[in-house]
Order: C-alpha cells, then sequence, then structure tokens
C-alpha cells in the first residue's frame, strides 16, 4: 500500500512539474496581433511594388482613342460559276469587305495603316471616333515594311498622334495598343514592351525589326497605334503570334522611327529609299570563330564587302563585328536592319566595328539600295556592279538579292547571277522590268543565270 502510495505522489508531482513547464514555455512564444498605436508592422497583402505603381494612362488614352480610325476595305474579286470559267477565266464579280484601323498623322488627314488592311482595295472608307465617315483615297504602300499611306479630306482639322522616338522606348516601358478589334472601335489595351528588333520573318529573306508587346491584339488591330504614356506614337500594330489566330500574349508593332521615313519617302520620292551599308552578313560558327579568333559572340559579323560601298569606302574588313550604330547597341542582324530601316541613302551612320579584339568609329556613307521584285519569279533583283561582273567573268546581269516566298526560298538562290530572261539579255533592273511588262502572261518564264559556283543553268517557271 504504501509502495503505491509512493508512486502516485511521484506521478502527481512530475505532472505538475510537465504541466508548468508547458504553460511557461507556451506563454512566453506567444505572439499577439492585437492592433497596436505605434504599430510598425505593414499588412502583408499590400506590395511596396503595387503601392509604387502610380502611371496613369488616362491622359494617353484621351490623346490617342480620337486619332485612331476603322479602316474598311472593300476588293471585288472575280470568281468562275462553271468549269469553262476555271479554266479560261472570267466569271460573276463578288465583293468582300476587310477591316482594320489607321492612325491620323497629321490635322489634314494623312493616315497610317498596315498595307495587308488595304491590299488590293477598290474602295477604302475611313470612320473616326465621333461615327464620321470618309472615303479615303490611297497615296502609297510599302509591302516590305507593311506600312501603308491613305488621305482623307474635311473641313476641320482632324485629331493627330505626334511621333516619338522608337529608338529611345526601353524594355519594360508601359505602353498602350489602341485600335478596333472585331470591329469594336476605340479599343484601349495596355501592356508592356517585351522586346526590341524581332525578326519575325527569318525564314523568307524579308528581314524586319519589329516591337514587341503584351498588350492585347487581335483582328482588326492591325494598322493601329502603340503608344507611350506621354501619348507618342512609337510603333504600328502589325502582326500576333498565335496558334488559335486570336491574341495569346505576343503582339508585334513596326517601329515608328521606320514607319515615318516610309511615310516621308512616299510623299517625296513616290517610293521608299533604302540605304545601306554594302556588307555581307556572315552566320558566326565554329569555323568562323577559329579563322578569325573571335571571342564575343554579339554584334553582327562581317562575312564580305561590296565593292565602291560605303563600307567598303570606310575601311569595313571582312571579320569585322559591327558593335553599335550612331552608339546603338547591335547585338543581332534585326538591330542593324531596323536601325538602318530609318535612314536614307548618303546618311552617314557611325558604325563601331570590333577588329582584332579592338573598337573602332569608322563614318559610313549609305548607299542606295535599288532593287526590283520579280513577282512572278519570286525573286528581288539588284543592279550588279561591273566589278562583281568581271569577277564572276560575265558582261552582263542582275543579282538576286533575296527569295520573295517561302516556295522559293528553300532553293537558295541569294548571290545567283540572271544572265537572260526568256532569251533576252539583262543589263539591268530596268531591263528586267521591261522584259516582264512585255511578255505574255500566260507563258512561262525562262531564267537563265550563274550560280555562285560559276555554272551556268536554267530555270523554267510555268
Amino acid at each position: 500500500m504504501k509502495q503505491t502510495f509512493r508512486l502516485f505522489l511521484v506521478a502527481l508531482f512530475a505532472g505538475a512539474i510537465t504541466l508548468g513547464g508547458y504553460k511557461f514555455f507556451e506563454e512566453k512564444d506567444t505572439i499577439s496581433f492585437e492592433p497596436q498605436q505605434n504599430s510598425n508592422f505593414i499588412p502583408t497583402n499590400f506590395s511596396t511594388t503595387a503601392a509604387e505603381m502610380n502611371t496613369d494612362f488616362t491622359e494617353a488614352a484621351e490623346k490617342t482613342v480620337h486619332a485612331v480610325v476603322h479602316v474598311k476595305n472593300m476588293t471585288v474579286s472575280t470568281q468562275p460559276t462553271n468549269i469553262y470559267e476555271y479554266f479560261q477565266g472570267g466569271g460573276q464579280p463578288r465583293a468582300r469587305v476587310g477591316s482594320g484601323s489607321g492612325v491620323i498623322i497629321s490635322p489634314d488627314g494623312f493616315i497610317v495603316t498596315n498595307n495587308h488592311v488595304i491590299a488590293n482595295a477598290t474602295n477604302l472608307e475611313v470612320t473616326l471616333n465621333n461615327n464620321k465617315t470618309y472615303t479615303a483615297k490611297l497615296i502609297g504602300t510599302d509591302p516590305n515594311t507593311d506600312i501603308a499611306l491613305v488621305k482623307i479630306d474635311g473641313d476641320e482639322e482632324f485629331p493627330f498622334v505626334p511621333f516619338g522616338d522608337s529608338n529611345n522606348i526601353k524594355i519594360g516601358e508601359w505602353v498602350l495598343a489602341v485600335g478596333n478589334p472585331f470591329n469594336l472601335t476605340s479599343t484601349v489595351t495596355a501592356g508592356i514592351i517585351s522586346a526590341k528588333a524581332r525578326d519575325l520573318n527569318q525564314f523568307d529573306g524579308n528581314p524586319q525589326s519589329f516591337i514587341q508587346t503584351d498588350a492585347a491584339v487581335n483582328r482588326g488591330n492591325s494598322g493601329g497605334a502603340l503608344v507611350n504614356t506621354r501619348g507618342e506614337l512609337v510603333g504600328i500594330n502589325t502582326a500576333i503570334t498565335s496558334e488559335t489566330g486570336s491574341y495569346v500574349g505576343y503582339s508585334f508593332a513596326v517601329p515608328s522611327n521606320n514607319a515615318r521615313k516610309v511615310i516621308e519617302d512616299i510623299l517625296e520620292y513616290g517610293n521608299v529609299q533604302r540605304g545601306i551599308l554594302g556588307i555581307q552578313v556572315g552566320n558566326i560558327n565554329s569555323q568562323i570563330v577559329e579563322k578569325y579568333g573571335i571571342k564575343d559572340t554579339e554584334g553582327v559579323f562581317v562575312g564580305g564587302i561590296e565593292k565602291g560601298s560605303g563600307a567598303d569606302k570606310a575601311g569595313i574588313k571582312e571579320g569585322d563585328i559591327i558593335k553599335q550604330l550612331d552608339g546603338y547597341k547591335v547585338s543581332k542582324f534585326a538591330d542593324l536592319s531596323g536601325y538602318l530601316g530609318s535612314k536614307r541613302p548618303d546618311d552617314v551612320v557611325e558604325v563601331t566595328i570590333l577588329r582584332n579584339g579592338k573598337e573602332k568609329r569608322v563614318p559610313v556613307t549609305l548607299v542606295k539600295l535599288e532593287t526590283f521584285s520579280i513577282d512572278d519569279l519570286g525573286l528581288e533583283v539588284k543592279n550588279t556592279t561591273k566589278a562583281e561582273l568581271k569577277q564572276r567573268g560575265l558582261e552582263n546581269g542582275v543579282t538576286v538579292t533575296r527569295a520573295l516566298t517561302p516556295e522559293v526560298a528553300q532553293y537558295k538562290l541569294e548571290g545567283i547571277i540572271i544572265t537572260k530572261i526568256n532569251d533576252e539579255p539583262v543589263n539591268d533592273i530596268e531591263d528586267v522590268k521591261r522584259i516582264m511588262t512585255q511578255r505574255n502572261y500566260r507563258s512561262p518564264i525562262k531564267m537563265t543565270f550563274m550560280d555562285t559556283a560559276g555554272n551556268i543553268n536554267s530555270f523554267i517557271f510555268r
């Protein structure tokens, strides 16, 4: 009995100690969440980033929305009604209506839009944000940059969007996309600059340099405005990348500097004046790295120089790497082509090159790129210099600069020299224009050329 009593006292004593210790430590570590008069704690559901983001888009939207217009494009095409008309031509005319956006850029009614918005139009109709409708006149187009210029006339001055400097935009900067998606007029979406100098056409031979944003852009936004928070035009919304055909987070715009230059050229010259350095761009691979001892993989590698060009006269050499243009960084070819797209022949550009590990700055006078697109062949050609002809052992010919379609691009015809078309000698692009204009469009086209290996070949295009 005594033994049982002792065990009971020991257990009671141990329990008291355990309970007392638990209460002591538990109460000591307890944190109170009751409000305090002089508390310095900030609730976690408010972030400092959100508190500091006070960007106001209302002013930019108000400045822009009245200057972005709805463009309706009516085209008339002939549809065959029987098998005879299908093979021989003819049929019933059928009207189709497409739509897009445009941006008024001057108080007298000049409007910039995309070329694909007004392509093949027989009638153009422009509707302003106040629901007034005007018949528009096509002034000029440039399919290479997908820019077109149209004009409306009225008794009053039109609201317009001033141009900004697209070279100075920064990744992460806020922008607004204004347009008419799905025929919903005056729609404003916001996003940031996601990337610069995006080349979406790297596989069809027509290098571009787009601004990429995550501002929502859909069908009908084409030709609309991309503006900064000050309401300045920094781009023309042009394309999206999507597997569904609708916006999935990526949209692309032609930089405003390039669009402005195209428009000014159309007004002054009637066509676009393109200035080039006169270099052939090479790819940096293991063989090139070993040959030239290249350590820097950023920049544009000079794979060749055109005789008599601005680059040739300035002393740029094969193996140089172009790092900057007028102080703007060049990381890839799209940076170079995008910047030069805002320049004209005879403009002087300060080119920073890397040679033997040392940087050097040289002024280069841009030369005019004279080309002609042979649409029926899917090729663009330029005049060939006498020095180039002599080097290839030829007396005449024009040089293929690029393919115009993915189908033709697969044959790798860049650099070949076309000497004859339909057995007629070709001396320059004027000869090409004449032959293609006078030919029977139903007849096949025979193209005689020298390939890059020095062999004479002929293709027949049907």
